[in-house]
This record gives structure tokens, sequence and C-alpha cells, in this order.
């Protein structure tokens, strides 16, 4: 008889690898997305609201179907005020802005409402509670919220009567801040 020997202690021989396995592919595509969504915000925050300088520019359509186009607003100290039906200080916040609309709608002064991510009928329903009867526009696609950079509600802006932006609040106003800045600039525009 002849011997025959079976290799059984012997381990099978791996062919060599080349190239990333799926589980290194999948973590390295994980870390490159983490990586692009952090410098996304990072961007984000570096990117501040307006505070001077010309406002920009846009144009809207009011909840009453007016047109309202910013640069045909020049000569009249302009207060944009972005809200939304569910922020708390902007409820806490609308009677003061409609006191400040009703003193000052005779004079060179335009308040606009601009509604921020809010549904059209919870807008709606909001500007009636608070008896608002100063100009108010959806921002459908957040179109000028992007443009002057929103991070949040309540935010108000206050133009001047050559477009410049001339206050920033970025939280909740009241009449008598309003005031302040709208008596500052109607006499410096007289």
């Amino acid at each position: 008889m002849t011997d025959v020997n079976f290799p059984f202690d012997e381990a099978p021989v791996q062919p060599a690898r080349s190239g990333l396995s799926l589980g290194s592919i999948v973590l390295l595509t994980g870390v490159v997305l983490t990586a692009i969504v952090f410098a996304f915000a990072l961007a984000q925050k570096n990117q501040e609201q307006p505070s001077s300088g010309p406002a920009p520019l846009f144009e809207l359509t009011t909840y009453d179907g007016q047109t309202i186009k910013l640069a045909d607003l020049r000569g009249k100290v302009v207060v944009v005020n972005f809200w939304a039906s569910w922020c708390g200080p902007c409820r806490d916040e609308a009677a003061e802005l409609q006191n400040t609309w009703q003193r000052y709608q005779d004079q060179d002064v335009v308040m606009l409402g601009i509604a921020y991510t809010d549904t059209d009928a919870k807008a709606r329903a909001y500007i009636e509670e608070f008896s608002v009867t100063y100009p108010n526009a959806p921002d459908t696609g957040t179109l000028v919220s992007d443009r002057y950079n929103i991070q949040g509600v309540p935010e108000t802006f206050i133009i001047d009567q050559e477009g410049n932006v001339a206050r920033f609040f970025i939280s909740q106003v009241n009449e008598q801040i309003l005031s302040t800045e709208i008596d500052r600039l109607l006499s410096e525009g007289a």
C-alpha cells in the first residue's frame, strides 16, 4: 500500500486582497458625509444676517394679493419682521408690532410681516387672531429668508430711506425699541 498524504493540517491559501472591503467603503463614506454636513453647518453659522449696508432686495405677494417690491419703498422707513405662527416670541410681539404700525402708518413708514416656514392656513389664522392690519406675505420657498440669512424667528430688520439696513434685531422687539429707531430715521430723513 502506498502512503497517501492528506493536507488536513494545512491552512487553505487565501488569495491576496486588493482594494477596500465593503465595510471600509461604508465607513469611509460615512466619514466623508459627516465632514460635509459639518462643513455646511459651519459655513451657515459663519454667515450673518445683514446688519448694515444695502438691504437685500425682494418682491413678495401678500396674503391679500398685493405685490410689494422693496425697491419701490425707497424714501420710506421699512420694518421687515420675519415671524411664524408656531413661534412663541412671535406671538408675544404681535401686539407690539401692530401698535407700532398704527402709530406710524400715516407717516413714511411701511411695516411688512414675512411668514417664515409656515402654512398659509396657520399664518392667516395668526394674522386674524392678532388683528394684524399691516401687509404680511408668505416667504414661498424661503427665498427672502435665505437672502437675509434668517436663523430663526422672530427676526426684524429696519431699513432706512436709502434702502440700507439701519438695525437688525435677532430677538423679540417691542413698540418702544421700534419707535426709538423709526423716530431717529424719520428725523434724519426730514
